[in-house]
């Protein structure tokens, strides 16, 4: 069986790397906000081009965290509308609600997966004051469009960077686009910890510094509380390990470049509608390979049988979701196509080109007997 993500190998190539840094760490006995942690945002603030990193729990709090430094600093107000992708997983909209805002959901492209720019404008209403780019299975959002659109209408521009891990156009990578973007560190992330995690980035000093203390109990000098914060710091174990990889984040998602243009050479794109290979000017992280085919659920269960482990990113859209009833008569024709007909191949850094042929194979077997796709 071709696993969908083999992560006991891809952290077995740092295993010696690993050891030396749990003995580091405990030879310090120092685990929670400690020279590692600040390492690690120093260099991923390096990496990103941005002039501050901020390491969380995970990658829901990164985004609660922004939209609460947004509110104590007064760039938000309760009630405020932010836009949210209809087709993301249900975390970016899970932190908007978690900060008393409110949700409105937009269609994406269907050349990316991602938020439609023309449909983003359509929808700006009298509330809205904020658009959450998610850079959906590891590519940018059209970034200059959307910048575009949120100057021209005073909105916030934040991003949902949890799968773009490296993403960039030309030389801007993800992360360093909006008002400040949050990622998530969770193991099978481009850039992944062995256990959660999360960081936000940012220019802005200001929201910085709100984001530090409101992670760490609204203190900034101990006992001393400003703010009625919370809990999500990263730690120190886990910077230690996401230093280590993040020197190889390049490495892989080239790695992961070379999956996606062999699988667009070898799939057969008469049956099943592929993502877009970026020009050489973007570069994709590409955290999924997402396939539509009409016969989705077919299509899966053949290639199981065939020995290839798929899934779904995500069947079931926001709106349907019992969490968020209240949004169930919006129509979202292109989202709930989406989740009817989106199918993740294996694609990660060790995948052999042997393994790459098979899910070719088998994929292509299929299609055998399959009408032509249409849009």
């Amino acid at each position: 069986m071709i696993p969908f993500l083999n992560l006991q190998a891809l952290n077995r190539r740092f295993e010696d790397e690993f050891q030396e840094a749990l003995r580091r760490v405990l030879s310090k006995g120092w685990y929670i906000q400690g020279e590692e942690c600040r390492a690690f945002e120093t260099e991923f603030a390096a990496y990103c081009g941005v002039e501050h990193a901020v390491g969380v729990g995970n990658g829901l709090d990164a985004l609660v965290l922004i939209l609460r430094a947004l509110l104590e600093t007064g760039r938000l107000q309760p009630g405020d509308e932010v836009l949210v992708p209809g087709n993301t997983f249900i975390a970016s909209a899970l932190a908007v609600s978690a900060c008393g805002l409110r949700v409105r959901l937009v269609e994406p492209e269907l050349s990316r997966f991602n938020l439609d720019p023309q449909a983003v404008e359509a929808a700006i209403g009298e509330r809205t004051r904020a658009i959450l780019a998610v850079h959906l299975y590891g590519r940018l959002v059209d970034m200059p469009a959307l910048a575009d659109i949120a100057r021209r209408h005073g909105l916030l521009l934040l991003e949902d960077a949890a799968q773009a891990h490296g993403a960039r156009l030309g030389a801007r990578r993800a992360g360093a686009w909006g008002v400040a973007a949050g990622f998530s560190l969770f193991p099978g992330k481009p850039l992944g910890a062995l256990g959660d995690g999360g960081v936000v980035t940012t220019d802005d000093s200001e929201l910085a510094l709100t984001i530090r203390s409101l992670r760490n109990y609204g203190s900034m000098i101990k006992y001393q509380h400003d703010r009625k914060g919370g809990n999500s710091r990263l730690d120190e174990l886990q910077a230690a390990f996401l230093r280590i990889k993040l020197r190889c984040l390049d490495a892989d998602n080239q790695a992961r470049h070379g999956i996606a243009l062999r699988y667009a050479q070898g799939l057969d794109q008469r049956v099943l509608c592929l993502p877009e290979i970026p020009a050489e000017v973007e570069i994709h992280s590409w955290h999924l390979y997402v396939i539509r085919s009409a016969n989705r659920d077919a299509l899966q269960q053949h290639l199981l049988k065939s020995g290839v482990q798929t899934l779904i990113h995500y069947p079931t859209p926001i709106h349907r979701q019992a969490a968020y009833r209240e949004l169930g008569n919006l129509n979202l024709p292109i989202t709930e196509m989406l989740s009817e007909q989106v199918l993740s191949l294996p694609i990660y850094p060790g995948l052999s080109a042997q393994q790459v042929d098979q899910v070719i194979e088998a994929c292509n077997s299929f299609a055998v007997n399959e009408p032509e796709f249409s849009v």
